[in-house]
């Protein structure tokens, strides 16, 4: 898998565990191996700008995806095909205030917004309460399963 990590958010993170985490994730989706994937991790001025340009809404949020190959995750017996997957944008000082908000670390939040991020692209959403069950319970599925490969590591 081809994961490009950009951090040009002045805050210091755990780049080589939140792409581990990515290359997890991808691994329990089926994506296919050379599937190719940009996250890029901003400051508020950043995210907002991108924000207003691409969703037409005011303010710094935390995590924005754009898909690009519009890729859709695989089964065991068919990985998906190669392709871009897409960006996924996430903002540290956001994620910081939701961090301390809901009793975890910054780099768990992040991961936590990764991840998001990463289903929207495999076209996941959260626009119906059926799709946010599915989407919010297969997040905290990988992020859990994940968190136990870390510890036994």
């Amino acid at each position: 898998m081809s994961i490009e990590l950009n951090n040009e958010s002045g805050i210091d993170l755990d780049a080589a565990a939140l792409v581990r985490m990515v290359e997890f994730a991808l691994r329990k989706l089926f994506v296919h191996p050379q599937a190719e994937l940009s996250i890029l991790l901003v400051d508020e001025a950043a995210i907002e700008q991108l924000h207003v340009e691409w969703m037409d809404e005011p303010g710094p949020t935390d995590v924005l995806s754009f898909p690009m190959d519009e890729l859709r995750p695989g089964s065991e017996d068919a990985i998906s095909p190669a392709g871009l997957l897409g960006d996924i944008v996430v903002c540290p000082q956001v994620a910081a205030v939701q961090a301390e908000t809901a009793g975890h670390s910054l780099q768990d939040e992040v991961q936590l917004l990764t991840c998001h991020g990463l289903l929207h692209l495999l076209g996941f959403d959260h626009a119906t309460s059926q799709e946010e069950q599915e989407m919010f319970s297969l997040q905290k599925q990988i992020l859990s399963e994940f968190a136990q490969t870390e510890r036994s590591t």
